[in-house]
C-alpha cells in the first residue's frame, strides 16, 4: 500500500473496501496513508447544506496519490503548486500610493501589524474535486492585498470605500479594480478591519467577475472565509476553528458596487454565535496571530470553476484595540 502511493513506476492493486469501513473513516484522522483509499471510494455528498461549507476540514484527507491521477488531469507541480492558473495578465502592479493606518510588517514576531499570508497555507478544492474530493494548496491569490485600515467609531462604519484618499480611490486613479472587505465588529465602541485587494482587471466570464457583478443572492451563496489561528490560546483556536464558512449564510452582508470597486460590509454582530466568538477573541486579541483567506466558492454547477482560487489572504499579528483610528467618512 505504501509503494502504491509513493512509487509511480509500480502501482499495486487496490485492496477491496468493505461498505462498513467507510462509516468509520472520519474517526481515523491521522491515518491518512491507510484511509486515503477508503475515503476516495465514497461519492461526493451534495445533499448537505449548512452555514459552514458542506465538507469539514477533514476533507484534507481526501487526497489521492499523484500516481492514481490520469496524466491529463494532473494539476500540480513538484512543489504542490497549481499549474496553468497564472495565464491571465501577470504584469506588475504599481503599489506606490497605497496606504492604510495599520502598518505592514513581514518580520516574524512583529506586533500590531499585518502581512500577506502564504496562499499555500490554505487548502481549496482541486480540479479533480468532483471525482475524488481532493484539496490542494491554494497557491497565488487572484488579487493583491495592498493596504489594511483599522477603524473605530461610536457608530457602525459603512461604505468606507468612499473615504477620500483610501486605497480604493488610489486604485481607481491607477485604472485598477479593487475589492474592499469591511469586517464590522460591534460593541460600545464599533470597530472595522478593512482589507483592500486590487487587480489590473476582471477576467470576463470568470467566477470572480460573475461574483462582483452578480446579485446579492448569488454573492451570499459564494463568499467564503477560511479562518485559522496559528498562535493563540487553545480555547480561542477551538472556538474559531479552521472550517470554511459561507459568510453570506452566517451573517448579514451589504454589497456596494462602485464604478471600479466592490465593497463588502460584513456585520459580524448580526450573528449570535459569531458575536459570542468575537467577544472571546477581542478579550485576548493582543495575544493572537490570525490568518484569513477569502474566496468565491465553487457550488458544483460548473466544472470550469475548479480549481478554486483565493481572492486573497492576510495574517493579523497581535492587534491592539488602541491603535484603531476614527475615520473621516463623508455623509
Amino acid at each position: 500500500e505504501w509503494f502504491s502511493q509513493s512509487d509511480e513506476s509500480q502501482i499495486l492493486p487496490r485492496i477491496p473496501v468493505m461498505d462498513n469501513m467507510a462509516l468509520s473513516v472520519s474517526s481515523k484522522k491521522g491515518k491518512k496513508t491507510q484511509d486515503s483509499t477508503v475515503q476516495t471510494s465514497l461519492p461526493a455528498d451534495e445533499s448537505r447544506h449548512s452555514t459552514v461549507e458542506e465538507e469539514s476540514d477533514e476533507d484534507e484527507e481526501f487526497l489521492l496519490p499523484e500516481s492514481e491521477l490520469e496524466p491529463s488531469t494532473r494539476e500540480l507541480d513538484a512543489d504542490g503548486k497549481l499549474l496553468g492558473l497564472d495565464e491571465e495578465d501577470s504584469g506588475e502592479i504599481d503599489f506606490s500610493g497605497f496606504s492604510g493606518n495599520l502598518r505592514r510588517d513581514d518580520r516574524d514576531n512583529s506586533r500590531d501589524c499585518w502581512r500577506i499570508s502564504d496562499g499555500n497555507n490554505f487548502r481549496v478544492r482541486s480540479k479533480n474535486f468532483i471525482y475524488d474530493k481532493s484539496k490542494v494548496p491554494a497557491g497565488k491569490p487572484l488579487m493583491e492585498l495592498v493596504a489594511v485600515d483599522w477603524f473605530k467609531d461610536v457608530k457602525r462604519m459603512d461604505h468606507v470605500a468612499k473615504r477620500k484618499g483610501c486605497a480604493v480611490q488610489v486604485a481607481a486613479e491607477k485604472g485598477l479594480f479593487s475589492l474592499a472587505i469591511n469586517l464590522q465588529v460591534p460593541g460600545t465602541t464599533n470597530y472595522s478591519m478593512v482589507f483592500y485587494f486590487v487587480s489590473k482587471k476582471l477576467i470576463p466570464n470568470s467566477l470572480l467577475q460573475r461574483f462582483v457583478d452578480g446579485d446579492d443572492e448569488f454573492r451570499n451563496s459564494r463568499f467564503k472565509l477560511i479562518p485559522s489561528v496559528p498562535k493563540g490560546s487553545w480555547i480561542v483556536r477551538q472556538s474559531v476553528g479552521s472550517t470554511p464558512c459561507l459568510l453570506g449564510k452566517a451573517v448579514d452582508i451589504t454589497y456596494i458596487r462602485g464604478a471600479n470597486y466592490l465593497e463588502i460590509d460584513v456585520d459580524i454582530g448580526s450573528s449570535t454565535v459569531a458575536n459570542g466568538v468575537l467577544g472571546l477573541v477581542c478579550g485576548v486579541i493582543t495575544t493572537l496571530v490570525v490568518d484569513m483567506a477569502f474566496l468565491v466558492q465553487w457550488q458544483g454547477h460548473t466544472y470550469e470553476e475548479l480549481p478554486e482560487r483565493l481572492i486573497g489572504a492576510v495574517r493579523m499579528s497581535h492587534i491592539e484595540l488602541s491603535s484603531a483610528v476614527v475615520p473621516v467618512l463623508e455623509d
